[in-house]
């Protein structure tokens, strides 16, 4: 009896320990560690803006909580920020790179400062989608792509340089639909064309739709012409791959419209263990579903909305698996 009413103690001991709070369990991975976002381009852009709606709100997105903040590191039209995550960076799950989303041109281009592979990268996802969109100021007499296409004046689109959007739309525009646009380029961000454009030093400039959206809302610019990828509001802007007249207009202006299709990208350094890349993907996918963050990106009019990594990583090999003929009529017209 005594052995009986000993063994029946020991278990209900042995019970009371395991449901103790274990001092030993370990903690979330990212408790109490700081998380870097590496945006590829200046303060102020649509880049930078996504960036740090979502420094605000993945903490809570991922165990352990831990802190965002965002650095940018901006130059090259992009590649100083995607160098610096694929080759400087740790496969630590500490830095998160917001690439710009023409970087596949640079590879398939063989610039010499691109030390990257895009599909070696650990994809994250995109936060977007994006439609490209040319826009003239609204106190011009251009209402619509037919008015744009009979100017007979020149019309100043103001942009970056070769290797983003404000310069690569607007030329490939004018090369496969004839429009009589004149570039002006050297600007450091959208932000100094915006600010040329409300001075009337430019005609208008080439953006994402998320950027260029709210100065559309207030009256400085007119949207007339836009890329494949449709966004709610300006379904009806005429698309430029419809507008191409020969095959090869098609060809080179579809490739551009991958850049659209993984829109706002997010990547970490490659060899970053999968079970944080999946903690990182997971938290992506249900931030950009929070309600929270819906309500101040629809303040800023920004679109959100995740696209996985295989997603994106399926139009990066359709980018960069061209013919050589392909390539070679692409590299004319988008530099870097």
């Amino acid at each position: 009896m005594k052995r009986k009413t000993l063994s029946f103690l020991l278990i209900l001991f042995v019970l009371s320990i395991l449901s103790l709070p274990n001092p030993l369990k370990a903690a979330p991975y990212y408790e109490g560690k700081v998380v870097r976002i590496a945006v590829a381009f200046p303060p102020g852009g649509g880049y930078d803006r996504m960036a740090r709606i979502l420094a605000r709100h993945l903490p809570k997105h991922i165990p352990g909580k831990p802190t965002l903040i965002v650095e940018n590191m901006p130059g090259a039209s992009g590649m100083i920020g995607a160098n610096y995550v694929y080759n400087m960076a740790k496969p630590d799950g500490l830095t998160i790179g917001a690439i710009n989303r023409v970087t596949p041109s640079a590879q398939l281009l063989k610039i010499e400062g691109a030390k990257f592979d895009m599909l070696k990268y650990s994809w994250i996802g995109s936060a977007a989608v994006e439609t490209s969109v040319l826009a003239v100021r609204a106190d011009l007499p251009y209402k619509t792509f037919e008015d744009v296409k009979k100017a007979k004046e020149p019309i100043n689109i103001g942009a970056t340089g070769p290797g983003d959007t404000t310069y690569n739309f607007p030329i490939l525009i004018k090369q496969f639909l004839g429009l009589n646009l004149k570039l002006t380029t050297g600007y450091v961000a959208t932000a100094d064309i915006l600010l040329a454009t409300e001075r009337k030093e430019v005609d208008g400039y080439a953006s994402a739709y998320s950027s260029i959206r709210p100065h559309i809302a207030r009256g400085l610019l007119r949207p007339v012409l836009r890329s494949k990828i449709p966004s709610a509001g300006i379904e009806k802007l005429p698309a430029v791959e419809d507008l191409a007249t020969d095959q090869m207009g098609k060809t080179i202006l579809a490739m551009y419209a991958v850049s659209d299709r993984v829109g706002r990208p997010y990547v970490a350094p490659p060899g970053t263990p999968a079970d944080i890349m999946n903690t990182l993907r997971d938290a992506f996918a249900k931030v950009t579903k929070d309600p929270e963050l819906k309500q101040e990106a629809d303040k800023l009019m920004m679109d959100v909305d995740y696209i996985p990594p295989e997603e994106c990583l399926k139009e990066i090999r359709f980018f960069l698996n061209q013919p050589q003929e392909i390539v070679n009529e692409y590299k004319k017209y988008i530099k870097f």
